[in-house]
């Protein structure tokens, strides 16, 4: 197999069928990263065949996922998503695959704190627990979704618009000193204007059907309990998704490099729940450390509008070491505190779930 790269700004080709071409661009990580649609394809074709095999192989019935079972999964989804680096390694450089480490490694970072958000919503609606997988996975397909329209968006904007590279990293400034502050205890998914908003406006059953989001009774189409579960999954997803963005776009300006990133940091975060959804009581520094990280990645994003540009080594070094410190110094302040594993338990509540 062969690479030919050619002319004075590097064009590269395999096969004769183009692959990435470098542009210069002052220095801006990732934005000399220009992949061909073809390789855009490919991607897509990857992604969608892996949420296939996991749909139809391992989760082809809807069933109670146990905390052995969803460890494996996620195992196998972080080691799928590191070997993918090793291919961004070997076909677009070791800076490329800098970029898509860090990115990863922060969004993944960000999508616990998520994870414990839908721990909260699966357990105020009391979710049977055959049924949590189901609506997590319609959940993380429109994350995906919404991330790609976020990522390419962001992109275009800052392409255009230089300056908007301060606003993206003052709200990052502003995003850490919230989720530094903030407590998982501050959810109540009772007083979100969107679940007000359905109980008011759309017909609902007062119970689960099985697996169905919306049932036909008499001619009427009904809600379900999941649905309004979906929806509210979806919700949180798209405001995560404001604030890790940009954090990512502080990493790098190649649409390829963040969305991959994004792509296999959601596609393990069903595993990932499974696995951490009762273990926020333990986790109890975690915010400070997302807090440092997202004030880390808003000065990385401000400092390079005036082409200041924090070596992307040192980042992913950075970031690595305060998520590690962090999850060790909580794990070792509560030591004698047990795992409940929420994920795994149906929660007695006072009113229907609709």
């Amino acid at each position: 197999m062969r690479i030919v790269c050619r002319g004075p700004e590097p064009v590269c080709h395999h096969a004769g069928v183009l692959l990435f071409a470098s542009e210069t661009a002052g220095g801006v990580p990732g934005a000399d990263i220009t992949v061909s649609p073809v390789a855009w394809v490919g991607f897509v074709a990857l992604v969608v065949g892996l949420i296939v095999v996991d749909l139809v192989v391992f989760h082809k019935e809807d069933h109670e996922i146990t905390i052995r079972q969803a460890t494996i999964e996620s195992a196998a989804w972080i080691g799928v998503s590191l070997l993918f680096g090793l291919v961004v390694w070997g076909w677009l450089g070791g800076s490329a695959a800098g970029q898509y480490y860090t990115g990863y490694i922060i969004e993944k970072s960000l999508s616990v704190d998520n994870v414990f958000v839908w721990a909260v919503l699966l357990g105020f609606f009391a979710v049977p627990k055959h049924l949590q997988h189901r609506v997590l996975f319609w959940g993380v397909f429109g994350a995906l979704v919404m991330r790609a329209v976020f990522i390419f968006a962001g992109v275009a904007l800052l392409e255009r618009l230089d300056w908007l590279i301060l606003v993206f990293g003052a709200f990052l400034l502003f995003t850490a000193v919230r989720v530094g502050t903030h407590d998982e205890s501050d959810v109540h998914p009772e007083n979100n204007p969107l679940l007000k908003f359905m109980r008011r406006r759309v017909p609902m059953t007062a119970d689960y059907e099985g697996k169905h989001f919306m049932v036909l009774r008499d001619g009427v189409r009904y809600a379900t309990p999941l649905l309004v579960v979906l929806v509210m999954v979806e919700a949180t997803d798209l405001l995560f998704a404001v604030d890790s963005v940009p954090a990512i776009l502080a990493v790098s300006r190649s649409t390829f490099i963040v969305f991959s990133s994004n792509a296999f940091a959601i596609l393990g975060l069903r595993s990932l729940y499974f696995m951490l959804a009762g273990a926020s009581e333990r986790l109890i520094y975690l915010n400070k450390g997302l807090g440092i990280i997202l004030f880390y990645v808003g000065v990385k994003m401000v400092v390079s509008f005036w082409e200041i540009h924090l070596p992307i080594a040192g980042s992913l070094l950075f970031i690595t070491l305060v998520l590690g410190v962090t999850v060790f110094a909580s794990l070792r302040a509560t030591r004698d505190l047990p795992i409940t594993h929420k994920a795994n338990t149906t929660p007695e509540v006072d009113e229907e779930p609709t």
